[in-house]
């Protein structure tokens, strides 16, 4: 159901957030108010005055879809903001294209800066960067093309007879993973990198098909790793999740209780990685 008052006033809110210039537009004389005019807005939207302002005045057509996306585009709304215009307005966001590739730089910074581990998967669990303390967990991958970057398909490319399956850590990471990946599999529906992952593994690994018919859905957030490094040995360890909002993608962090055993491996990595 359309909320024609929320939708009116989040309207005028957004465009007195605007300014001509912010928009491409001169700034002109005699503007007694701040934030951009109707007219201005339904110009840039390419749609008449009338029909505007019937809608900051909660009357008048329910807009179509078309005449949304335009609105949206018009007052530079945010993807957050976009969804909630839709939403207010009685239809269903439009879908996203894609899974986003493009770490931002603020991101990459924060991640050299950490004295943990730390690496950034977009919603398919590709790899897109990492510091130089992950490198013994997600392996030097600068010579490795992006779809073999690909943390699910790293776990459940191993034999179902593979020792990590042992461990109920590592199953519940795993099941973790997969609720994750259909949750995304719903955001991005269609789209062939998620389809053509799930189908490879659907085809390749019982234990993926068997966890991916059980249907879990959920977003990942912390989870906990006990694992045996080949090097490092024992390690205990969270694996902490931050979600970036923007771009639909997640810093895995890996944090150890101070003073631990872990703690002291994960410090001499960094420590190695500024000689």
């Amino acid at each position: 159901m359309a909320d024609r008052s929320e939708l009116a006033a989040f309207l005028k809110a957004r465009r007195n957030r605007l300014t001509p210039t912010d928009v491409g537009l001169p700034l002109g004389l005699n503007r007694r108010a701040p934030g951009l005019r109707r007219q201005e807005v339904a110009q840039l939207a390419g749609i008449s005055v009338d029909y505007y302002i019937r809608m900051e005045q909660a009357r008048g057509a329910k807009p179509s879809r078309q005449v949304l996306a335009a609105i949206g585009r018009a007052l530079m709304l945010t993807v957050d903001e976009r969804e909630y215009l839709f939403r207010i307005a009685g239809e269903a966001p439009p879908v996203v294209a894609g899974p986003n590739k493009t770490v931002p730089q603020s991101v990459r910074t924060i991640l050299d800066a950490l004295a943990a581990p730390a690496y950034v998967v977009d919603a398919t669990y590709e790899v897109l960067a990492w510091n130089r303390a992950a490198t013994p967990f997600v392996g030097d991958l600068d010579a490795v093309p992006g779809q073999e970057r690909n943390v699910i398909r790293w776990m459940f490319r191993e034999a179902v007879d593979h020792p990590q399956w042992a461990e109920a850590d590592t199953r519940d990471f795993a099941r973790a993973l997969i609720a994750d990946l259909r949750a995304a599999y719903a955001r991005y529906p269609g789209h062939p990198a998620l389809a053509v992952l799930v189908t490879e593994l659907l085809g390749t690994s019982p234990r993926f098909a068997d966890m991916w018919g059980a249907h879990d859905v959920e977003v990942r957030r912390t989870h906990r790793n006990r694992i045996r490094h080949p090097e490092l040995g024992p390690l205990d360890f969270q694996c902490q999740v931050l979600h970036i909002s923007d771009t639909d993608q997640r810093v895995i962090v890996y944090c150890a209780t101070p003073h631990s055993r872990t703690a002291g491996v994960f410090q001499s990595l960094a420590a190695a990685t500024d000689r």
